[in-house]
């Protein structure tokens, strides 16, 4: 978590989110949210860094793999983390607005879908909560508005 922290920490003008892809305790992927630079809505960290991910070791399939990141996912990327097979979801802190993955939503373990995935939360959370917490506020001061995500 901690480097999904320093991903996060890079200022891009995005909101900061930093995910990492670890396979076999080996780092394969990191990102940040690239929504404002590729004029992409879905460039979200966790999208970016699965894609990344998915590139380097040749495959769609992420069943070996282990997702880090630094703020909940959202319902769209909590889609992409199930389709990839991503058996295990480690996050910093809970997305009020837009979480799927247990604080709004559940789509980790929700009845009738398939695909499964283990989530833990909470590490490294107030770190990971005053970054964002910190980057609205600064948003907010300067009269731009922006959603997380």
């Amino acid at each position: 978590m901690s480097l999904a922290l320093e991903v996060a920490r890079q200022d891009q003008g995005e909101v900061p989110v930093g995910a990492v892809v670890i396979h076999q305790d080996q780092l394969v992927a990191q990102a940040g949210n690239q929504r404002e630079q590729s004029h992409d809505p879905t460039a979200h960290a966790e999208v970016v860094a699965l894609r990344e991910a998915a590139r380097r070791l040749g495959r769609w399939n992420l069943s070996d793999c282990e997702l880090y990141v630094t703020l909940e996912p959202c319902p769209m990327c909590m889609g992409a983390i199930l389709s990839a097979r991503i058996p295990r979801l480690v996050y910093g802190c809970h997305n009020l607005k837009l979480g799927a993955a247990g604080s709004i939503l559940g789509l980790h373990d929700f009845p009738g879908l398939s695909l499964r995935c283990r989530v833990d939360h909470g590490i490294l959370r107030d770190e990971c909560a005053r970054l964002i917490e910190s980057f609205f506020q600064k948003r907010r001061n300067s009269g731009e508005v922006a959603e997380p995500g």
